[in-house]
């Protein structure tokens, strides 16, 4: 019994290293997704910042029309919706398929939300007759330079809800009970995308 017990353990020893190459390469593999993504970002905000230097007047009146209310509500909304991560993560950590699905859940519907709200502003830029094709309107071209990096932002944030989503029903399932990587995985990306927002917010809207 004891010489069977030996490579019995010898496999599960294997089976654990396995999975940790596995989830390190997934982790690798998100990271390079990531910096690629930091380069595209960082043209966009290159170039609104650009814009921002030689345009001051035109960022201005558009700050004066527009407000800050909406946006800084959306903000919110959205660094909640990353402390919701952090914790759906560490509840499934702590097998509790429960509090995983209710924070993940909560992720979930703060995502849906952040879009809806930057839906409501894009129509009140349209309705100011700020929009991507103004090249030489009233605010100076600032429509284009805007939604860029915004919608930009913004289809990450709605590929990210349903990612949130299959998340949400593999784990509902028990796929990550013994293995969360896939959770981790997601919220990597996620709190990406809230950290792009933090520097547009803060670059667009208060600079």
């Amino acid at each position: 019994m004891a010489q069977a017990a030996v490579p019995q353990h010898a496999a599960h020893g294997h089976d654990d290293h396995h999975t940790r190459l596995s989830n390190e390469n997934q982790k690798l593999a998100m990271w390079l997704y990531l910096a690629s993504e930091v380069v595209i970002f960082s043209i966009f905000i290159g170039g609104y910042a650009i814009f921002r230097v030689n345009n001051p007047a035109s960022v201005k009146a558009v700050h004066q029309t527009l407000g800050l209310v909406l946006v800084t509500v959306n903000t919110f909304l959205l660094l909640a919706s990353s402390y919701a991560m952090v914790m759906g993560l560490r509840a499934i950590q702590m097998k509790n398929r429960q509090q995983f699905m209710m924070w993940i859940g909560a992720t979930v519907v703060l995502g849906i939300i952040f879009v809806g709200g930057q839906w409501v502003e894009y129509r009140e830029l349209a309705h100011h007759e700020i929009t991507l094709a103004g090249i030489s309107d009233q605010f100076g071209g600032f429509g284009m330079r805007f939604y860029a990096p915004t919608a930009f932002h913004g289809a990450h944030v709605i590929v990210g809800v349903i990612w949130a989503m299959v998340v949400l029903w593999r784990g509902s399932r028990g796929h990550y009970d013994n293995n969360p990587i896939g959770v981790e995985i997601f919220g990597l990306y996620w709190h990406f995308v809230d950290v792009v927002w933090i520097i547009l917010f803060t670059l667009i809207y208060l600079v």
